[in-house]
């Protein structure tokens, strides 16, 4: 186990690199109008975002197994190289065409920062402090959703577009350094199987789509070959994409879980959701700018009432579904609200006043809020455990996937509507017409979610619920680690400390402060097979000396052997340890109650627990290993 300082460290880095991707979806909003104008290419404006949102969407599919494959460190900083190339070259970029590749570049490491860092923050971080980094990565992709837009307009006025790109580049590099020196080389022992076709048809069947909503009525006529044979192709795809996974020994999204109506239909409405949600928000500072006359930095804050009305919803939905169990009357509530946010933002003109337009955006982020975690609560609520990682992977692809959509959807009315040369007439046009459109996208929720059952919630779901401020990162597709998730968050609700009700449970003949010690002295002897008070002292921020009394006794009564400062568990000691491993076994089954008897839940916590008894006699005998899962306690 990682020492405390060290621990924080790499979970430091790891946020700081999750930050960066999660900034980099609407980042550029506010320098659109200006990236327009300097490399011009209008017509392809959707595409700026588009391409970093597609390539996310297929790398979050793809990394999970490359960790496993070659490592999750090794595949932590491939995804940062790859973000920092994308964003030196996003930044140099001289025409359209070299911007959105370079952008596409730019989301395959995001993508993989996002999912790579989850995993390795189940490596270094203890079970039981899990849920409070899940609440923290939530919150922060809440912040990158309301600093990216201000973020990208105070490059724009201060220095230049390009910045919105550059920025990344020191901030990586800093997170490659501490990457490299940090973080462990934990390898998975079994050799996943890639559906490297699924995949692969899928991503040719959303860009096909992706690329006949924004050529359509633009670069081409509606009827025109080009399209008609896009789309017909695209849909091909799709049905080649089914058939395919039907079959695939571990299919990237599995379609039996399609065959209950819960997962279907949370399914869409995620989807519908993410459409919405990146599709308003990508164009809004367009408006602000061409049309109120507002800088670039000034866009990026008058867009804040949106924001702060997603936040406020999306955190007081969540609490009131970890106290009541009921979900539904969230989204029906919800996409009303979006419908109606909607239908307003499509009645701005020259001369809405900042007031007006400010409460317009906060009625869309109450509606957008009300909608957006609800999808993933419910299919954690109702999949088998064995189905856990990929139902929550699945909803989260989807999402993205909407938000793809959305942008290009968006973006072609939103073009369609400019001549040659805009004007400021033409812009309100375009953006009364583009909600206008969009609006029935509310409804279309509002339909989805009257079809939503709702089912009592787990005890473990609720927790889940009340953690999560409505941002998450993308499924992993590991049920194991999706289940720790759950694990954690539940835990972080108990109240008090269960230290005193376990160490009761394991009938051990120890003080509370031994049990204690034993438990840190193993988390502290993983890497070598022995620890130190100051290693101790270090993590608890504690003096060495207050533990050698408990360490002297511990000693005395043969639990413990110690050389030159340094302790390693007895056969006495390890036996110990194994009851009391045991004994928190026992104690978290009972805690999880209503999931106890889900055999796949069982089997998790007692591959923990083996781990754990594992380490513990290999460090008593002189060998040891680095566990891939941290004790609990």
């Amino acid at each position: 186990m990682t020492s405390r300082k060290r621990q924080n460290t790499i979970v430091a880095a790891i946020m700081l690199g999750m930050l960066l991707a999660a900034l980099d979806q609407t980042i550029v909003s506010t320098a659109l109008p200006t990236i327009v104008a300097d490399l011009g290419g209008a017509n392809h404006l959707s595409w700026v975002v588009t391409a970093y949102l597609l390539a996310e969407t297929i790398m979050t599919v793809l990394i999970g197994k490359f960790g496993d494959l070659f490592g999750r460190k090794k595949a932590f900083l491939a995804s940062v190289l790859l973000f920092l190339v994308g964003s030196f070259f996003s930044g140099w970029a001289d025409s359209m065409v070299w911007l959105i590749a370079f952008r596409a570049v730019q989301g395959l490491g995001g993508g993989g920062l996002m999912v790579t860092s989850s995993a390795v923050i189940a490596d270094v971080v203890p079970l039981r402090e899990r849920g409070k980094y899940q609440g923290a990565i939530g919150a922060m992709f809440g912040v990158a959703t309301v600093a990216g837009p201000l973020l990208g307009g105070l490059f724009v006025d201060q220095l230049s577009w390009r910045w919105a790109f550059y920025v990344n580049i020191p901030l990586g590099v800093v997170v490659v350094l501490i990457a490299a020196a940090a973080l462990p080389a934990v390898k998975s022992t079994t050799r996943p199987r890639i559906d490297y076709l699924g995949i692969l048809l899928i991503a040719l069947a959303a860009t096909g789509l992706t690329l006949v909503t924004s050529w359509g009525g633009t670069e081409y006529p509606w009827t025109s070959p080009t399209i008609i044979g896009m789309a017909v192709g695209s849909i091909v795809l799709l049905v080649l994409f089914v058939l395919v996974e039907l079959r695939a020994e571990e299919p990237m999204l599995p379609m039996r879980l399609f065959r209950g109506r819960v997962f279907t239909v949370a399914s869409v409405l995620s989807f519908v959701v993410g459409f919405a949600m990146l599709g308003g928000i990508t164009y809004l500072p367009t408006y602000l700018q061409r049309v109120q006359g507002a800088s670039a930095t000034e866009s990026g804050l008058r867009m804040l009432p949106l924001v702060v009305g997603l936040l406020i919803t999306a955190m007081l939905s969540g609490n009131v579904i970890s106290r009541t169990g009921r979900y539904k009357i969230f989204p029906v509530v919800g996409s009303l609200i979006m419908t109606a946010g909607l239908f307003l933002m499509s009645t701005l003109d020259v001369g809405t006043s900042f007031w007006v337009t400010s409460g317009y955006m906060i009625v869309l982020g109450l509606g957008l809020g009300c909608c957006m975690q609800v999808p993933t609560i419910v299919v954690q609520n109702t999949s088998d455990y064995e189905d856990l990682g990929v139902a929550t992977s699945g909803v989260s692809f989807l999402r993205t996937l909407g938000s793809s959509f959305g942008v290009a959807v968006f973006g072609t009315i939103f073009t369609s509507r400019l001549p040659v040369v805009p004007t400021v007439p033409s812009y309100v046009d375009a953006i009364h017409t583009m909600f206008l459109l969009a609006a029935p996208i509310g409804i279309l929720s509002f339909v989805v979610a009257l079809f939503l059952k709702e089912i009592p919630l787990r005890d473990a779901t609720k927790a889940v619920a009340s953690s999560n401020s409505g941002f998450s990162e993308p499924g992993t597709g590991d049920s194991r680690q999706e289940l720790e998730k759950v694990v954690a968050s539940l835990w972080r609700q108990q109240k008090g400390d269960p230290g005193p009700a376990i160490l009761a449970r394991s009938g051990v003949q120890l003080t509370y402060a031994q049990g204690w010690l034993l438990v840190q002295i193993y988390r502290n002897s993983v890497d070598d097979g022995n620890a130190t008070l100051q290693e101790i002292a270090e993590e608890t921020i504690v003096p060495a000396g207050i533990f050698e009394p408990t360490a002297t006794h511990l000693l005395t009564l043969g639990y413990l052997s110690e050389a030159d400062g340094h302790y390693r568990f007895t056969g006495l000691g390890t036996d110990t340890f194994t009851r009391l491993v045991g004994a928190w076994r026992s104690w978290l089954l009972d805690s999880l109650a209503e999931e106890s008897t889900d055999s796949t839940l069982t089997a998790c916590v007692d591959e923990i627990a083996e781990e754990l008894i594992s380490n513990s006699r290999e460090m008593s005998t002189g060998r040891h290993t680095i566990a891939s899962t941290p004790v609990a306690s």
